[in-house]
């Protein structure tokens, strides 16, 4: 049976390496987006098949369980940031007096709902408080100032979905990429109203982004260097890392990158200051602002 909007399919030219969901079709052919992977392709609709309940069950079950252990890596390395910090507050004095900490305000731009939605379970799970927003890419460039003004956040995430075709060009051709182009227009407004990479740390990308771009435009972190496809999730502990290290720190490439699925391949940045201010005493006032 053919395909049809809202299947899940896998691509018969690729082996079936990949989950997709159908998001439209016109004559024959498909525009598809990865479930777990933010990659959006067209795709003729005779290399589609319908992936039925039971493969799909068992992909998902394969993917969460590698998402927890993702987490599980995360948490880790989160408590002891968390003993490092409360230590170095009291000075080495923890029963004086409990630690209070001002939160990392995040605004996350996504040009896929699904993933917006993923992306804010785990940032609930990880206590950052965080402003969404779902935009289509080529909004972007022109909705950032406002955002910027409005919110005034400290971390921005921008991504969604994106890919390289070899038929538009060569690699280092920002023209040969679906949605490079808007990320990169996006990063340069946020840096012309915030220029210093500390005072406003930026990840921007999605599968197999044109990496050199996004940081030229003034990106801390960036997909793709390897043009390889990213997580859903992999923006998320990017900028967890930095929320959860102290100012007087900087994040080394390699931390923030770690707990990612795709690590160096897919991710890069530049040694960016953390974000997160300690203080003491504890009160409850400040716990619930």
């Amino acid at each position: 049976m053919e395909a049809v909007k809202g299947d899940y399919v896998t691509r018969k030219s690729y082996g079936h390496d990949l989950l997709f969901t159908v998001v439209e079709i016109k004559e024959e052919q498909a525009i598809i987006h990865g479930v777990h992977i933010r990659l959006q392709a067209d795709a003729p609709m005779d290399d589609l098949v319908r992936v039925e309940d039971q493969e799909l069950r068992k992909i998902k079950q394969k993917v969460k369980k590698q998402e927890d252990v993702s987490y599980r890596l995360f948490l880790q390395d989160y408590r002891l940031l968390k003993e490092k910090r409360n230590y170095e507050a009291t000075d080495g004095y923890t029963e004086k007096a409990a630690c209070f900490q001002l939160p990392t305000k995040v605004l996350h731009l996504d040009g896929d709902q699904s993933y917006l939605r993923k992306c804010m379970e785990l940032y609930e799970k990880m206590g950052l408080q965080v402003h969404s927003v779902h935009l289509h890419e080529k909004e972007m460039p022109y909705e950032i100032a406002a955002l910027l003004k409005s919110i005034q956040p400290q971390i921005v995430v921008i991504t969604g979905h994106d890919s390289y075709s070899r038929k538009k060009g060569m690699k280092k051709e920002l023209r040969a990429y679906r949605n490079s182009k808007y990320f990169v227009d996006t990063v340069r407004e946020a840096r012309n109203i915030t220029p210093n990479l500390d005072d406003l740390v930026i990840f921007a990308g999605a599968c197999q982004s044109h990496f050199e771009s996004l940081i030229r435009a003034g990106a801390n972190f960036a997909s793709s260097p390897s043009r390889i496809n990213i997580h859903a999730l992999d923006p998320v502990y990017i900028a967890a890392r930095i929320a959860y290290t102290s100012f007087m720190e900087k994040v080394n490439v390699w931390d923030a990158l770690r707990n990612t699925f795709t690590g160096e391949k897919g991710m890069g940045g530049v040694e960016t200051r953390g974000l997160l201010r300690v203080g003491m005493p504890y009160k409850e006032d400040l716990a619930e602002e």
